[in-house]
């Protein structure tokens, strides 16, 4: 296989915080002139944002519970998904073998220990995931999206990369766009989302909390607000009753243009979201999900909230008037909300995709280029963000092949 044209298999769990940087990474595989083949599950193959190129392989996902009685069941469809990968890595021959987390991960990434491919995980939380945590000791390298993630085992780190989350290209597109405008006379836009079915806790909480702001600033709000369905009635008529304009919908396809008009942003803290929120630099309250596995959603926030561009509530506390609080303490200036935005922007890792590709590509003969070393020999610079040299890097891409 040619080293400007060679073949990679990336695995995936069927959610978009797995799906969206699969997609993201295929896409700039495919630019590069490489092949890509997806494993996923039903759920993943459904995902909105496959590219058209990238076929899809569906496998048997062995699922692990609380209960023991289950695993056997659990460890059959792994074994019966291991062989399945192992067909298709005999007629793909991948360069590379790369895992989003999830359990169709599990499978494609033991038939690569299997067949001798190398492989890659990709952490896009600040704690390490269950299916990530049983192969971190198996994989050849780990991409992080955050400097500190929790679960990562200190015997791990010198396989350890920052490269941050990759985001869609059309929010990545805004980063250079300044701030949007907000002075004492001009409209609050807040942005209002809870993941791609929106959370009931937020249709409680919002508009009430938004309705406890002082009258010069109600009067100044534009809201749009992602809903569950069978909350968007009574959301829309606490609104009406506030005399709050609000636009209402379960789903947005123009999110990257709402994100462009919008001065704070309310909702979950999943990996996604605060890429895009970093990326971009917008000011945001995050409500992290309490029910969320080692309380990542949480962790997620740690970096944005320390740098001062977020403020996180826990649901516990998510009430009206702790949100109304918050707002005003970002809004009674009108150069905070616009600071806050930078402290978030500097934040984002925009060039997560193409350090990730460079990484990925070092399994294969193409040298890697300033991806951060997060290991003891680069713990310094992991921590305040600064690039390694193209020497290091290639020094470890070899040791990585070797």
């Amino acid at each position: 296989m040619s080293g400007a044209n060679r073949h990679y298999v990336l695995a995936a769990g069927g959610t978009g915080g797995h799906m969206l940087p699969a997609f993201a990474l295929a896409n700039e595989l495919e630019r590069r002139g490489h092949h890509v083949a997806l494993i996923t599950d039903e759920r993943g193959a459904n995902i909105p944002g496959k590219p058209d190129f990238l076929p899809a392989h569906i496998m048997p996902v062995g699922r692990f519970g609380k209960n023991p009685v289950r695993w056997l069941g659990g460890v059959a469809k792994v074994m019966e998904g291991r062989k399945m990968a192992l067909r298709l890595f005999e007629n793909f021959e991948p360069s590379a073998v790369v895992g989003f987390g999830g359990y169709p991960t599990l499978p494609a990434l033991l038939a690569a220990r299997s067949a001798k491919v190398p492989s890659v995980i990709h952490e896009q939380n600040a704690v390490l995931g269950r299916v990530n945590r049983l192969l971190a000791p198996r994989v050849n390298a780990i991409g992080t999206a955050y400097p500190q993630v929790a679960r990562m085992k200190a015997k791990w780190l010198d396989k350890t990369y920052l490269v941050g989350n990759p985001v869609r290209a059309e929010v990545l597109a805004l980063r250079d766009e300044p701030f949007p405008t907000f002075s004492e006379d001009s409209l609050l836009k807040v942005l209002v989302t809870g993941g791609s079915q929106g959370a009931s806790i937020l249709a409680q909480v919002v508009p009430d909390g938004l309705a406890m702001l002082p009258p010069a600033l109600r009067q100044r709000l534009q809201v749009t607000q992602q809903c569950r369905p069978e909350d968007v009635g009574a959301v829309r008529e606490r609104y009406r009753n506030h005399d709050i304009p609000a636009e209402l919908a379960t789903y947005f396809e123009n999110m990257a243009e709402r994100l462009a008009d919008t001065h704070l942003f309310i909702g979950r803290a999943g990996a996604s979201t605060i890429a895009e929120l970093t990326a971009v630099g917008r000011p945001a309250i995050l409500v992290p999900l309490p029910i969320a596995t080692d309380d990542h959603q949480a962790a997620n926030t740690r970096e944005v909230v320390e740098a001062g561009g977020a403020r996180m509530i826990r649901q516990s506390s998510f009430t009206p008037k702790e949100l109304a609080r918050q707002i005003q303490v970002l809004s009674q200036r009108s150069g905070t909300l616009g600071n806050a935005a930078h402290k978030a922007w500097n934040c984002g890792r925009p060039d997560a995709v193409k350090d990730l590709a460079d990484l990925v590509e070092s399994f294969g003969g193409a040298e890697m280029m300033d991806v951060i070393r997060v290991g003891k020999n680069n713990a310094r610079g992991a921590s305040q963000g600064v690039a390694v040299g193209q020497g290091a890097a290639r020094d470890a891409a070899e040791e990585r092949v070797s």
